[in-house]
């Protein structure tokens, strides 16, 4: 990426707010499949009595998804909307999560009092170098780091390509486009701060949407309502309605997505991987 191109993504990821989004994020974004967690465990992730810190939770679904494996679970994100839309999940879910308005790169936890730290679809958003020794620091010895993504996948003609056409032309900046679903260029940040024998995995999975969740959903990413005035999401939203209308009339839409993931061992132990 050119110098002026980053330079403007780093001004888009300076506007972006998730709180101002917060009720359709909290409805109608897809949490993070079983099948995620159940490799997790065989890595030493989600077991009864771990100690977890799920950073940039938004609303709550990665750390949710541990607490329904009787993990004690805190749960931090700078916007207090989404924490709120969190706490409501959770009580749906018959879970209690701990949580905490703060940042990534300041974590308020002592050194070595956490056995795991998952980021789920943020760590792109977080300053890496200082987030991950700040992971390195409240992890026990051996503890886990578990950077997880949950990707759509826009393909030739798919309702995700259209949709991301429809978004670049609303807001040039925005930059998340075309993108493959996976994301190693996190693991040398990762090895810089001392992090070992880091496991990736990923896998594809198709979620069914209904045109009025995909609209939400999508008025919930960073470069629809995170970043756009009300009437620009208005004008959006109703241009995405024709598009699905007219191109893609089936009602559940079947979206592609891949979730990929990375765990790795804060220094002195390897990770062993169960059967």
């Amino acid at each position: 990426m050119s110098r002026p191109a980053r330079e403007r993504s780093a001004q888009f990821d300076r506007r972006v707010d998730f709180g101002r989004t917060a009720e359709d994020y909290g409805r109608f974004r897809a949490g993070f499949p079983d099948e995620l967690f159940a490799r997790l465990r065989s890595l030493g992730v989600g077991h009864a009595g771990q100690r977890a810190l799920d950073l940039g939770t938004g609303t709550g679904s990665l750390g949710r998804g541990l607490a329904r494996q009787d993990c004690r679970v805190t749960a931090l994100d700078l916007a207090a909307p989404l924490l709120h839309q969190a706490r409501r999940l959770d009580v749906a879910a018959s879970v209690a999560v701990d949580y905490v308005v703060g940042r990534a790169e300041f974590l308020p936890f002592a050194n070595a009092s956490l056995d795991v730290v998952t980021a789920g679809q943020c760590w792109h958003w977080f300053d890496r170098a200082r987030a991950a020794s700040e992971v390195r620091r409240v992890l026990v010895p051996g503890g886990r780091l578990v950077i997880a993504h949950f990707d759509w996948l826009p393909l030739a003609g798919n309702v995700v390509e259209a949709t991301e056409q429809l978004i670049e032309r609303f807001n040039p900046e925005w930059h998340f486009g075309g993108r493959n679903g996976r994301h190693p260029e996190w693991l040398p940040g990762l090895a810089e701060v001392g992090f070992e024998d880091p496991r990736t995995f990923s896998f594809d999975q198709a979620v069914p949407y209904s045109h009025e969740a995909w609209r939400g959903r999508i008025r919930a990413s960073a470069g629809v309502a995170a970043t756009l005035s009300e009437d620009e999401v208005a004008r959006f939203d109703g241009e995405l309605a024709r598009i699905l209308a007219e191109r893609f009339p089936r009602d559940p839409i079947a979206v592609p997505h891949r979730v990929f993931a990375i765990v790795a061992a804060s220094p002195h132990s390897a990770i062993e991987e169960k059967p």
